[in-house]
């Protein structure tokens, strides 16, 4: 069960053949300064044959994300159900100097740009397993994952994280699997971002990806910002937002290993009251609610002041 699809770029025609198709992910920029003379006439061939459509963007790292993400972005008339995406791979030359370490950074900031700029579509991240395993180290891909290992059945790409969709060749084309059951249930799921649900403050709130990773880097960096004197407090801080980022603190020992674990896991964890308990002390709490809320809204902030339960999946990253 599933339904298949193809990327395209420029090497291929501008209306290719679409027989058996359910999707197409189309190549539109590539750095500041390239744009795939065929995306607009792919993008419409594959729409007017009926398919769900996506544009990607291939990154230079060593580019500021957001400027490669505006220029990205400005070449769209985005539509409700049109799904964005990363290409998140730098083999080639443009890439090569870049350290791994920064091409992790690249991806999670870029990821986190564009999904504030448009809320209401799908934002995910390709990428093959090599990256994801050896290059990935927060586990963030946005609302999906698209993970490339050709040469392997269709649906079987050998991660154990969660994925939507699968590149399983690339000869004599890109070819994909969602496992999805239909078209329609692609579509549906893509156009259910278009009309997001707006849970109430007072509700039991879920916090998608992007809320965790934000948390976790508000919580870092606001404590970090503050006096040298605040070291026990950046520790407890420093260790919550490693755990709610589903890592463990550097140099943590066995027993921290287990206690990250376990918070990143606990399906109903109140962030407010973890605040309250461990940062009141240091007053420290609402200078990390003002920045949450600037950050992530005025609901989430509302949460984390008032203590009320707020509901973490648990996304282990799973190789």
């Amino acid at each position: 069960m599933g339904i298949y699809g193809q990327d395209w770029a420029s090497y291929q025609s501008a209306q290719p053949d679409t027989g058996g198709l359910a999707f197409v992910f189309t190549k539109i920029t590539e750095g500041t300064g390239y744009i795939n003379p065929r995306w607009v006439a792919q993008r419409d061939h594959a729409k007017a044959n009926g398919l769900v459509w996506g544009g990607y963007h291939y990154p230079h790292m060593g580019n500021s994300p957001q400027a490669e993400a505006d220029y990205f972005l400005a070449q769209v008339a985005w539509q409700p159900g049109d799904l964005i995406v990363l290409d998140w791979e730098g083999y080639d030359s443009a890439n090569q100097g870049v350290s791994r370490a920064n091409q992790a950074a690249y991806k999670d900031a870029w990821l986190r740009y564009v999904k504030a700029k448009m809320p209401h579509n799908p934002v995910g991240m390709y990428a093959n397993v090599d990256y994801w395993k050896n290059v990935d180290k927060s586990g963030f891909y946005g609302d999906f994952l698209w993970i490339a290992t050709a040469g392997r059945p269709a649906g079987d790409p050998g991660i154990q994280a969660p994925w939507l969709f699968h590149q399983y060749s690339d000869q004599p084309v890109d070819s994909d699997y969602c496992h999805l059951g239909s078209i329609d249930e692609l579509r549906s799921w893509a156009l259910s971002f278009a009309t997001p649900n707006t849970p109430s403050p007072e509700d039991d709130m879920p916090l998608n990806d992007a809320d965790k990773a934000a948390i976790a880097d508000l919580i870092r960096n606001t404590v970090r910002s503050g006096p040298p004197s605040d070291r026990d407090a950046y520790a407890v801080a420093n260790f919550l937002a490693y755990s709610f980022a589903g890592q463990v603190p550097p140099g943590g020992d066995s027993g921290v290993t287990q206690m990250a674990g376990w918070l990143h896991q606990t399906t109903q964890t109140c962030i407010g009251a973890v605040v309250d308990d461990r940062l009141t002390a240091f007053g420290l709490e609402a200078k990390v609610a003002a920045a949450v809320q600037a950050a992530v809204g005025p609901a989430v902030a509302a949460a984390l002041a008032s203590g009320i339960q707020l509901t973490v999946t648990p996304t282990p990253k799973g190789n």
